[in-house]
This record gives structure tokens, C-alpha cells and sequence, in this order.
């Protein structure tokens, strides 16, 4: 029996293997890296169904371009001649609506919402997997009238679609931050969110799919695709060849160029964040987005790791030392009492996240093929998002009903 072959060994491909191999699937994952360090292992690990609005937000533009003149600035598109990129700025543009915004907020929460109870029914099925798990919500510190303003906002029309949002005052962050300081105008909690130890999570999942029979070539680069009709026979790598029943492409930022090759277009930029461990001292508990700065703070009891920023820089990975320096230097500006240092070179993980233009992922076929399924597009959130992505893939795959309207997702929506 043929193989289904993965491209992508990211969390979406690892989760999507995950619900595969349940189902009696022999998969094969490919991926050009060697799987040691990627998008998947130094996010904040936050699992956020608050998070339902899409990056293409009304006012995204206009903070896009004042964002612009700052390299330390949470946003950034470094100016360059490049086609792709200009496409993909100008659908973000045309996204960036609030009819769009409506449209997709309740794609959005749906599948932030069965990825929470999948990653749940994931910690009780695997009690050996040292997750970090912590279900204490997600905490919006703001310090501006204008921010404050906007997150009281969100708050209300999170309540609108059942989510909840508590909003708390400067006296109630201290007793949910005893340890420390925090220089803040307000908050607002949600308690439904969640987050866990990315890295962890990453070890242990390719581990047991191992385990269970899942192949990985990793270092694999793909150079085509054996086509006849609507379907693809074959995957053509320089390790060979791979014939396949099916093919998943959840290969994050390199997506675009895979569906090039199959001949279809696929909008697609790659976002890069840093990110950077500390010692947590004092220890912060709560974790919490920095709103002004859009830092995220993920505590993991002796240790906690501040990341963000999102540089649109295509598929381009070094180090712009400035986007550091702007999460550094908002450590203290909020937390006044922790004791931060700026980290060693060695020390600072960066990530492309896969970025399309409207802020929703794709998932679903792609456009002219009856055996070639897409997961990819999650920005920030693949993460978040991942076990819900691999489980209506893998449903779609063993031709499986599933009670989700993913029409939002559609990848030949541009």
C-alpha cells in the first residue's frame, strides 16, 4: 500500500501524522531541516482561543506603517523590490477590513477551541509527557489609555462569542503577580486560555510517532512532484523518490514555493520572532502578552521565555540583533523588579512563521488535485492551532465526516 507523505515536520505535520497513524495510515514525513530547531520549538507554546481576530485587522496598516520607522518595533516589513512581496502586502491590505475580520473571527475560534480540547484529551491520554500544560489563561497587560481602550474593546466582543474576559485593575495583577512589580494601567484575563512548553511538547510527539512506525527524512530536500491527472504519484527529493497515496503539504513559510511546483498558488510570507529563556527572578507566574510591545511572557516555573515581534522577511533566517533589543528592553519596562539579562547570540531562537495574507490558515485540497491536502498559514498561532489542523486533515483524508465548517480556509481563496 502506498504511503501518505507529510512535507513539513512542524507541529501541524507532527499532529497531522498524530491523528494519521490512529487511523492505521503508514506516513511518511519529509522535511528539509534536520528537525533539531524550528518554528515549532521557540514560540511561547500558547494555546489562545481569545486570539480571534486575525492579524489582517482594521488599523494593522496604519500601525504597520508608523511601525515601520523603528527596527525595534513589534512590526516590521523591511522595504525590498520583491514581487512576492508586494502580492502578499497588497491581499493584506484588501484583508485588512472588518467585514473580513467578521467573516473570520468564528473560523478562528472554533479551531482554537478544538485544539484546546484535543491537547486536554493529549495530556490524559499521554500522562508521561512532560508538557508544562498549565491551564491559567492568557493575561493583556496594557499601560495606555489608547491600548487600554482597544483590549477593553476585544474583551467585549470576545464575551459576544462566548469567550470568557475578566478585566482587572492594577491592585488585581498584583495578586496574580505577588512576586514582582508590574507597571500597568489594567489587564484583561482570559481564563480559557492556556500554555505549555513548546520544546517539550515537539521532543515528545516525534518521539512516539517514531515509535509507532512514523518515518522522518529530515535534510530532504524536494525538487518536484510526479504528476498524471488530478493526482500526485509521486514525491521527487534528492534522496529519491517517494511514491504516495496522498500528500500533505504542511511545510509553514516554504509552503508557497511547494504549491508553486504543483502549480497553484498559495500567498505566503515568513514571519520572523525571536525568542530568549531566562531565569525566572522573581518569578513572574502569569502568562501574559505585553500589549503595547506585543511581548509574550511564557513562565515555566524556574524558567520563562519572552518572545515576539513580527518581522515579515520572506524566508530569510538571520538575526536582526535590533528586534532583540526591542523585547529586551520591554522586560523592565513592565516588570521593573525582574532581573533580565540581554542573552548571548547562542542563546536567541528565532522562527519563520508562515504568514497568508488574511491572517487565516489553510487547510483543505488543493485547487486541482483530488490527493493533495494543505496545512499551513497559522502565523502565530501553529501552536494553538496545530491539533485541530492535524485532526480535520486526517479526517479529510479517511474520508470522514467532521461537524466544522473550514469553507474560511479554503486555499484557493486568493
Amino acid at each position: 500500500m502506498k504511503q501518505t507523505i507529510i512535507i513539513g515536520g512542524g507541529i501541524v505535520g507532527l499532529f497531522t501524522a498524530y491523528f494519521l497513524q490512529k487511523e492505521g495510515v503508514e506516513v511518511t514525513i519529509i522535511d528539509r531541516t534536520d528537525l533539531k530547531d524550528n518554528c515549532s520549538t521557540g514560540n511561547a507554546g500558547m494555546i489562545v482561543p481569545s486570539h480571534i481576530i486575525p492579524l489582517a485587522a482594521p488599523g494593522m496598516v496604519a500601525k504597520g506603517i508608523s511601525w515601520m520607522f523603528s527596527s525595534k518595533s513589534p512590526f516590521y516589513i523591511h522595504p525590498r523590490l520583491d514581487y512576492k512581496l508586494a502580492q502578499w502586502c497588497m491581499l493584506f491590505f484588501k484583508s485588512a477590513n472588518q467585514k473580513q475580520v467578521n467573516k473570520g473571527i468564528p473560523y478562528l475560534k472554533n479551531l482554537s477551541l478544538l485544539s484546546k480540547s484535543l491537547y486536554l484529551d493529549f495530556k490524559e491520554e499521554h500522562t508521561d509527557a512532560a508538557l508544562a500544560l498549565q491551564e491559567k489563561g492568557l493575561m493583556m497587560v496594557y499601560q495606555t489609555e489608547a491600548v487600554e481602550k482597544e483590549e477593553i474593546e476585544f474583551a467585549e466582543l470576545a464575551r459576544k462569542h462566548g469567550l470568557a474576559a475578566d478585566i482587572l485593575s492594577p491592585e488585581d495583577i498584583q495578586k496574580v503577580e505577588p512576586n514582582l512589580e508590574v507597571m500597568a494601567r489594567g489587564a484583561v484575563l482570559f481564563p480559557g486560555d492556556a500554555h505549555l512548553d513548546p520544546g517539550a511538547l515537539y521532543s515528545f510527539l516525534k518521539k512516539y510517532l517514531e515509535e509507532k512506525g512514523v518515518r522522518f527524512m529530515t535534510e530532504t530536500q524536494v525538487l518536484g512532484f510526479e504528476k498524471l491527472g488530478r493526482k500526485v504519484h509521486a514525491v521527487l527529493t534528492d534522496q529519491g523518490k517517494f511514491e504516495a497515496a496522498k500528500v500533505m503539504l504542511c511545510g509553514g513559510s516554504w509552503s508557497g514555493e511547494l504549491a508553486k511546483m504543483l502549480g497553484f498558488s498559495l500567498p505566503m510570507m515568513g514571519g520572523k520572532g525571536y525568542s530568549f529563556i531566562q531565569e525566572n527572578k522573581p518569578e513572574i507566574r502569569q502568562a501574559t502578552i505585553l500589549t503595547e510591545m506585543k511581548v509574550a511572557v511564557s513562565p515555566y516555573g524556574k524558567q520563562v521565555r519572552f518572545g515576539g515581534t513580527m518581522e515579515i522577511a520572506g524566508t530569510d533566517q538571520s538575526v536582526n540583533i535590533n528586534r532583540v533589543k526591542g523585547i529586551y528592553e520591554t522586560i523592565n519596562r513592565y516588570y521593573p523588579d525582574f532581573q533580565a539579562k540581554f542573552p548571548e547570540k547562542e542563546q536567541i531562537w528565532k522562527g519563520l512563521r508562515p504568514c497568508s495574507p488574511d491572517g487565516l490558515p489553510y487547510i483543505g485540497f488543493a485547487p486541482g488535485y483530488a490527493n493533495v491536502l494543505v496545512g499551513s498559514g497559522h502565523a502565530m498561532m501553529g501552536i494553538s492551532m496545530a491539533p485541530g489542523t492535524g485532526k480535520i486533515l486526517s479526517e479529510i483524508h479517511q474520508n470522514k465526516e467532521f461537524g466544522m465548517d473550514i469553507s474560511g480556509f479554503a486555499v484557493d481563496r486568493f
